[in-house]
């Protein structure tokens, strides 16, 4: 039975003692990040003995990998990649063809994914940057109004599904209105709800229907000024759940981020409390992962069901055109050469 929580890892390769932590704590998932991908073979050989230490194939293995500043397998392992703002600027000359280029595009991550063992993309970003708000989003966006974001986030994550990849949205209920970097500090948000409403959560609640997202380490005073919609219950059930509509697998944003305080323990307490179904801890310590690990219960009724349900959305790959997604793929980097 899967517990609650995706772990980091070390390097390239699993330590004795990180065999012993998996086979033992049975996470939901890991997440590679750069330092744990040197080659494709070194990937596939850590994939495999992450799941035979875990306990099988129903072991998430995330990585994120959404173009230009965020992608952590790069040439030769795989392709270079845009921002999500060369499909904006693709949107608009033609809001199709960008969708077109952006779905073929999100196709190809997949095959490129999947040839790696790897099931699950963190993205798309669905976040709407506003004038003012810090560059942790910037570059990252479908563009700065929720049509686009809307339209290009669901080509994106159609083009990761029909590839077998379960995509993740970020960072419900929006990260795109804040003041700081949350891997630095704690953004604080203090729109009305009402402004709130038809600009951050509209994206999300459009895909609402898709089968997971990770949250935000962001307060939005309207709402809970206490406490960052990862680790609010007011905004979980409130917002995501009940405004928003999501009923997918929930998954917070990095434990080890600076926006959170107190020990990883109960920085993983708190966002299973609030209402995520999975608690991320991502910079590979062993000792924070032990402390995550500890606080993370064995997932059960809905969060079980949850994560059941993400894992289906996962079918197997359709067929790929290689030489089309090849040329989506030089059309969009063109737009940022």
């Amino acid at each position: 039975m899967p517990n609650a929580f995706i772990s980091g890892l070390s390097g390239e390769r699993l330590t004795s003692e990180e065999r012993s932590f998996l086979r033992t704590s049975e996470p939901a998932g890991i997440i590679l990040f750069a330092r744990n991908c040197n080659s494709a073979d070194q990937i596939r050989a850590l994939v495999s003995d992450a799941r035979d230490a875990a306990g099988g194939d129903d072991l998430l293995v995330l990585i994120d990998q959404e173009g230009g500043r965020v992608q952590r397998l790069k040439p030769p392992i795989a392709r270079k990649l845009p921002p999500a703002r060369a499909f904006a600027s693709m949107y608009a000359d033609s809001p199709q063809a960008a969708c077109r280029a952006a779905f073929l595009v999100s196709r190809l991550v997949a095959h490129e994914l999947k040839g790696l063992g790897i099931d699950t993309n963190c993205a798309p970003v669905l976040d709407v940057p506003v004038a003012g708000s810090h560059e942790i989003i910037g570059d990252r966006a479908y563009g700065t109004e929720p049509a686009s974001i809307i339209a290009l986030g669901r080509a994106v994550a159609d083009g990761l599904l029909a590839g077998g990849v379960l995509p993740v949205m970020k960072h419900i209920p929006g990260h795109g209105r804040a003041n700081a970097d949350s891997h630095l500090d704690l953004p604080v948000v203090a729109t009305a709800k009402a402004d709130l409403e038809g600009t951050d959560f509209a994206p999300f609640r459009a895909l609402a229907s898709l089968p997971a997202a990770m949250t935000a380490h962001v307060v939005f005073t309207a709402i809970d000024p206490s406490a960052p919609a990862s680790t609010s219950p007011a905004v979980t059930r409130e917002v995501i759940r009940n405004g928003i509509g999501f009923d997918g697998l929930l998954m917070s944003d990095d434990l080890s981020m600076r926006a959170l305080t107190g020990s990883l323990r109960a920085r993983a307490e708190a966002v299973l409390r609030a209402g995520s179904d999975l608690a991320l801890h991502c910079n590979g310590s062993l000792v924070e992962m032990r402390e995550v690990a500890e606080a993370s219960p064995a997932l059960a009724g809905k969060g079980l069901d949850r994560f059941h349900r993400a894992r289906a959305a996962m079918g197997s790959p359709d067929r790929l055109d290689l030489a089309q997604a090849e040329a989506a793929l030089g059309a969009a980097l063109a737009k940022v050469a």
